[in-house]
């Protein structure tokens, strides 16, 4: 992965289910540490929100670190069958995606294997991604690693994408791993 060719797409953190998924506290904490190292590195952040007037709005301490974007409301479980999405998505012409968010067997995976099926690297985090059962959060990772998605975690994203410690970012970076 590289910054320049990279992309974060932040699925569905949204209301009381984002309260009651598997390891509810840690894996938004690992959202917000992704999402703030993506900004801090200039790489876009792709917001999508599945039925908000149902589900509720994403939860307050991500949409904090996204005041100055706009979230794309999806009723399709793959964000890439939404039209909005996918002109954002071109837009950047980056195809590397950092994907993250929940839940992990239904929008993460289906968004994720129409992403592959278009020709996108789709890097799942998995330390940031979840789903009401842990059974159902590894279900979803490893349909999406047999479809050719790879994992990766926050903290590994991030180095890789710093490269060195070299990097003008990387005690920025660094400060939010600890």
């Amino acid at each position: 992965m590289n910054i320049e060719d990279t992309q974060l797409v932040l699925i569905d953190v949204q209301g009381k289910l984002a309260e009651i998924i598997d390891e509810s506290e840690k894996t938004i904490k690992n959202i917000c540490r992704l999402v703030s190292g993506c900004r801090l590195l200039g790489i876009p952040v792709l917001w999508l929100e599945q039925n908000p007037e149902k589900l509720g709005p994403t939860v307050p301490e991500i949409a904090e670190l996204l005041k100055d974007i706009q979230p794309v409301s999806k009723m399709s479980f793959s964000a890439y069958r939404n039209d909005v999405f996918r002109t954002r998505l071109e837009e950047h012409q980056r195809r590397n995606i950092l994907m993250t968010g929940i839940e992990t067997h239904i929008c993460v995976y289906q968004t994720a294997a129409d992403l592959i099926d278009a020709g996108y690297q789709v890097n799942v985090v998995t330390d940031a991604v979840s789903s009401r059962t842990k059974e159902n959060r590894r279900m979803g990772i490893e349909k999406i690693k047999e479809r050719g998605g790879c994992i990766t975690g926050t903290e590994m994203a991030l180095f890789e994408l710093l490269k060195t410690c070299e990097n003008e970012n990387f005690r920025a970076v660094s400060k939010l791993i600890k």
